[in-house]
């Protein structure tokens, strides 16, 4: 440290700042959010901090410094949160006639509100028809759109209330045998499920949407705190986004509950609104297989977040399921969230 220009001691302490903070976020999905709802917020960022760390790695390897090693050792000691937040290749397995597509989307109303400046369901439409799914999971779901649903000759679909526009759906080409509603307490958000008969099989496939922390895909709100527009908005909007935590929490743990009485291979998607390196994704995911650690690559980005690649959008499968193929579609904006798209088949016995 003594023999650190000015310069590169206030680099240095900026550094340690960063591995103290991200150390914090390696342990947080380990703890309720409930204990340390504030700090929970840190996982969003977890992506960003890693990132900072390798342009930390390489500041201090370009100068051929010791202090890489700081930065060096968070890295590798967070090897297995890199993999969550970026996958180099994606796995190329054969097609086979058995493979079956499982795709979700959070659809946000189908644009019910003009959010974008045009009408989006020709577009969704048409991706549907391009990437075939055999079931299709949607949240956000609303019975006010033009989009094409024919192909699809079982469904389960579920609005609350009269009044209430939002809701879910599962859309599927093999016969549904089963189905029902998982309400959350307090709370407009729910999963819903529906056992799918596919052959000699039956595969439960859960749709679920979780607490929203409400940060728009603009990020105002962050963008004036940067600034140091409103202290007392910065501090709302932490509040609030702690307490959404608190609710994802108990909404994760119903869930865990509910999919733990189930006897049959489940496929779990949906909108998470929270990070793969959150209390809630391991409480929600348990031993099933997280599909783009499978086989996806890249970011695998989920929602359309301006500072990083945030991926909160999940598709889970039994183990009993190979995951041959896993995309996601960045550059189809027809809402705030991205498709998601994974070709599976069962397992081949050997």
């Amino acid at each position: 440290m003594k023999k650190l220009g000015w310069f590169n001691k206030v680099i240095f302490f900026l550094n340690i700042v960063l591995t103290v903070l991200t150390f914090v976020a390696y342990i947080l999905p380990f703890l309720a959010p409930k204990l340390f709802p504030i700090l929970s917020v840190l996982t969003l960022f977890l992506p960003l901090m890693l990132i900072l760390n390798l342009i930390f790695f390489g500041y201090w390897v370009i100068q051929f410094k010791r202090q890489m090693l700081l930065s060096g050792i968070v890295l590798l000691l967070g090897i297995t949160f890199i993999t969550k937040f970026y996958k180099l290749s994606e796995t190329n397995t054969p097609i086979e006639e058995d493979d079956f597509i499982v795709m979700s989307y959070n659809v946000r109303l189908f644009n019910l509100y003009d959010w974008i400046d045009r009408d989006v369901s020709l577009s969704i439409s048409d991706f549907i028809k391009e990437q075939t799914p055999d079931v299709l999971c949607v949240q956000e779901f609303s019975n006010q759109n033009n989009v094409d649903f024919r192909v699809y000759k079982h469904k389960y679909v579920f609005i609350e209330g009269k009044n209430t526009k939002l809701g879910q759906a599962i859309f599927s080409k093999y016969p549904i045998v089963n189905q029902g509603v998982i309400p959350f307490p307090n709370s407009t958000n729910n999963a819903i499920y529906a056992d799918i008969k596919r052959g000699k099989d039956t595969i439960r496939v859960y749709s679920i949407h979780l607490q929203s922390i409400k940060i728009t895909p603009d990020v105002h709100e962050i963008d004036e705190n940067i600034q140091g527009v409103s202290q007392d908005k910065s501090k709302r909007m932490f509040r609030r986004m702690s307490s959404s935590f608190t609710s994802q929490q108990k909404q994760a743990e119903i869930i865990k509950k509910h999919k733990s009485d189930c006897s049959y291979p489940l496929i779990i998607c949906g909108d998470l609104n929270n990070s793969p390196f959150s209390f809630v994704y391991r409480s929600v995911k348990g031993d099933l297989n997280d599909a783009f650690e499978e086989a996806g690559s890249g970011f695998g980005s989920t929602y359309n977040f301006k500072y990083f690649p945030a991926r909160i959008d999940y598709i889970f499968t039994d183990k009993k399921f190979e995951v041959k193929q896993f995309s996601s579609f960045p550059n189809f904006k027809n809402s705030d969230h991205f498709p998601i798209v994974a070709r599976l088949a069962f397992e081949k016995e050997k």
